[in-house]
């Protein structure tokens, strides 16, 4: 890891210098030799005595930037704790999945993720549970509504039947209406051949 270490407006004393890459040691760990860190320090005047020494870590690992600042009484205390800010970010950035693929392939799956066929193997479960107001429309009305929102189905309340009813559409281009029945007998629907 190739390491700056730099004042703001300010010369950057050797023994804060030697402290700085001394601590900077613990996250070269985590990394290789195409990371650089940059470590900015400066002095605010107009602070309380215990945090007008700035301390700023800028991480650049694979590309990916992590940027952290702390103040503290010393430069010292100012380093530790951005220090430990920064190492956290830079565990939680390599343990990340990286995908390495190439742009059709990375295209394929984020389509993949899209629709839901990521993760083959696994079984389907109920993720998210939605609650809404549902209020009296005719069928004509709730397709109307359908289609203003983009959907493939929509859930209403039929004003003719009183009835919770689900419209969706069709993969022939047509629509069709769910309405569900307690404790009824299941009945093929008005379409053609007894399909719904």
């Amino acid at each position: 890891m190739r390491t700056i270490v730099k004042g703001k407006n300010l010369e950057v004393p050797d023994r804060v210098r030697e402290y700085a890459l001394r601590k900077l040691e613990r996250i070269e760990r985590l990394l290789d030799d195409r990371s650089d860190a940059v470590v900015e320090l400066s002095n605010e005047q107009h602070r309380s005595v215990d945090d007008a020494h700035i301390a700023e870590v800028t991480l650049v690992i694979d590309g990916h930037t992590i940027h952290s600042h702390a103040a503290g009484s010393s430069y010292q205390n100012a380093l530790d704790s951005v220090v430990d800010k920064v190492e956290r970010q830079a565990v939680d950035h390599k343990q990340k999945p990286r995908v390495r693929a190439r742009p059709e392939e990375e295209k394929q799956l984020l389509r993949s993720i899209a629709d839901g066929t990521s993760e083959r193997g696994r079984e389907a479960r109920i993720v998210k549970t939605k609650r809404f107001a549902i209020e009296p429309m005719f069928e004509e009305d709730a397709l109307a509504r359908m289609k203003e929102l983009g959907h493939h189905f929509f859930v209403f309340v039929n004003a003719e039947s009183e009835r919770v009813a689900v419209l969706y559409a069709r993969d022939d281009g047509d629509f069709g209406v769910i309405e569900p029945v307690i404790g009824g007998e299941y009945t093929k629907g008005r379409g053609q051949n007894g399909r719904t």
